[in-house]
């Protein structure tokens, strides 16, 4: 018998992962590419990846490492702990050490890693990322979604945190914490992330910090909640956003000498599944953590960029009479759509996810809908301001840092279309 005729419930796969669906993110870069390749004008507002080019001085580091050959030690190349450690303590004011952290291939598989290592029930603000949740259902864990409202600016707040702990006291719980936010471009402020630790220490909360996007605060002035709650908050950053280089797969975690044995734990993990990240990336990586010009000129550009570009695509699609809390950090804004929310029904769009498909198909404009980071209701969607001729511009911005930028910018004016394109369409129906 043919192989292809053997029935599928014959081959034992497993049901945790036949239930969790490729990454959102990646099928909507998928889609939009194949939608290029049959020649449709796209603007890609769906995978969040950094429009910037990795900088001049991590390529020419990289070259410099290409020939290295060697496994790394499972926790990380001890020089790039140095400089990792040396950038949280001087960034966030703590006192990590070299000791205190892990390399991995990206923030993604640490963040696994964590919550295999952990037994908690996960606590996650509605919105976040897209795959928090997805890693905890893998893993058979309980997620408890909080919900954040736009008049909060999308933010978890003190308030909701503690009446959700007040009724689950049996479980160790972990949050993942994200500001820069993913969806949404919110910035937890000194006194929101001061009373959010006032309410995790009093409950013993384990905390992942995710700064993936930290050094793309639009005013320079992130913070993280472990300056607050040190004994309890796991920093999570890496080199994917803030400096261009996702395809170089390299993120690490910083523990608090309080959470030590979470950090062996899971340099135990890694030993049996990664072994150890790339040994040339490791060693070109390190001047990543280091100030010098050349970074922080490209830090501060990019920085100036994407500030321009939030602000004023907030402003435009609220023109078009979508409301949006216009983002302070990152590359995202989430769009509300609801004020079309009866014509849209008339035509059959009653969800977000049918209204990213029929934006997508009638304008060309790809964004993911709010259900993919935990939003369930509403017509919500994340757009992504990231398709645009950065490299032209970032040098521009580069050398002449006085540089206006506004809707006018020759490399920004199709990006600035979407808006309009997005308005027209839902005018028409």
């Amino acid at each position: 018998m043919n192989s292809s005729a053997t029935k599928d419930h014959s081959i034992p796969l497993s049901a945790a992962l036949m239930n969790v669906p490729k990454s959102a993110t990646l099928a909507i870069n998928e889609k939009s590419s194949q939608l290029q390749r049959e020649g449709r004008d796209i603007i890609r507002l769906g995978l969040g990846q950094s429009p910037f080019p990795v900088p001049e001085i991590m390529v020419n580091s990289l070259k410099a490492y290409a020939s290295a050959k060697d496994y790394m030690a499972v926790q990380g190349y001890l020089p790039l702990r140095e400089a990792i450690s040396s950038f949280v303590n001087r960034t966030e004011k703590l006192q990590r050490k070299a000791e205190d952290i892990i390399i991995g291939p990206g923030t993604k598989e640490l963040l696994f890693g964590v919550q295999m290592v952990l037994d908690c029930d996960l606590v996650l603000p509605s919105p976040s990322w897209v795959s928090y949740e997805p890693q905890a259902r893998l893993l058979g864990k309980k997620v408890h979604w909080l919900p954040c409202q736009a008049e909060h600016g999308w933010k978890l707040t003190a308030e909701t945190l503690e009446q959700h702990c007040r009724q689950h006291t049996t479980r160790k719980q972990l949050l993942i914490l994200n500001s820069p936010n993913n969806p949404s471009g919110a910035c937890f402020t000194q006194q929101e992330l001061q009373a959010l630790a006032a309410v995790a220490a009093k409950y013993q909360i384990y905390i992942v910090s995710d700064e993936i996007y930290s050094e793309l605060h639009f005013e320079g002035e992130h913070i993280s909640i472990a300056r607050y709650y040190p004994e309890g908050t796991i920093i999570s950053n890496g080199i994917s956003k803030w400096a261009g280089a996702g395809g170089w797969r390299l993120g690490f975690f910083s523990f608090p000498a309080s959470l030590k044995p979470v950090l062996n734990l899971m340099v135990v993990l890694a030993s049996e599944t990664f072994t150890s990240v790339s040994a040339p990336i490791q060693m070109a990586s390190i001047c990543a953590f280091e100030d010098s010009t050349a970074l922080l000129d490209y830090i501060h550009a990019s920085r100036k960029i994407m500030h321009s570009i939030g602000t004023i695509f907030s402003r435009f699609l609220q023109q078009q009479n979508i409301p949006v809390v216009a983002p302070d950090g990152g590359f995202y804004c989430l769009a509300d759509f609801a004020p079309f929310q009866q014509k849209l029904a008339a035509k059959g769009i009653d969800n977000a996810k049918q209204l990213a498909e029929q934006l997508l198909q009638h304008t060309g404009v790809a964004g993911l809908p709010g259900k993919d980071f935990g939003l369930q209701q509403g017509l919500l969607m994340r757009l992504a301001l990231v398709d645009f001729e950065s490299s032209a511009l970032l040098k521009r911005v580069i050398d002449n840092p006085d540089l206006v930028l506004d809707e006018n910018t020759p490399e920004l004016h199709r990006l600035f279309t979407a808006p309009q394109r997005m308005g027209d369409w839902l005018n028409s129906l």
